[in-house]
């Protein structure tokens, strides 16, 4: 199964500019990292509103390039966010797997 569904993302570039493209994944991979950090200190504090704020970025911001998976993980987190539910258990390990595949195909995609 593809990382990312390629007619979003093949949507985003021909909207954008193929020139553009590389500036947009730049500026998805390094938010995506800092929401990620985001959620784990939120966890760690037990602050389920920024929590679910950075969760619900993440996924806006996945669902963009058409990333599926993450898109489904971050909008689980930011449910159990809204929920002030943060037993999330081992899904910060599984988004952060999830999103070095994105990487990877974003990467090949430029």
């Amino acid at each position: 199964m593809p990382v990312l569904d390629l007619n979003t993302f093949n949507t985003l570039k021909e909207s954008t500019g193929a020139d553009f493209i590389s500036e947009l994944i730049d500026a998805f991979l390094d938010d995506a990292i800092i929401q990620m950090d985001e959620m784990r200190t939120a966890l760690d504090a037990n602050d389920a509103e920024t929590f679910r704020r950075a969760a619900h970025s993440l996924k806006s911001n996945a669902a963009t390039f058409g990333a599926t998976d993450l898109t489904a993980l971050a909008r689980e987190l930011e449910m159990m966010g809204r929920e002030k539910n943060l037993a999330v258990g081992n899904r910060l390990e599984v988004i952060k797997e999830a999103f070095e595949l994105v990487k990877r195909q974003l990467n090949e995609l430029r």
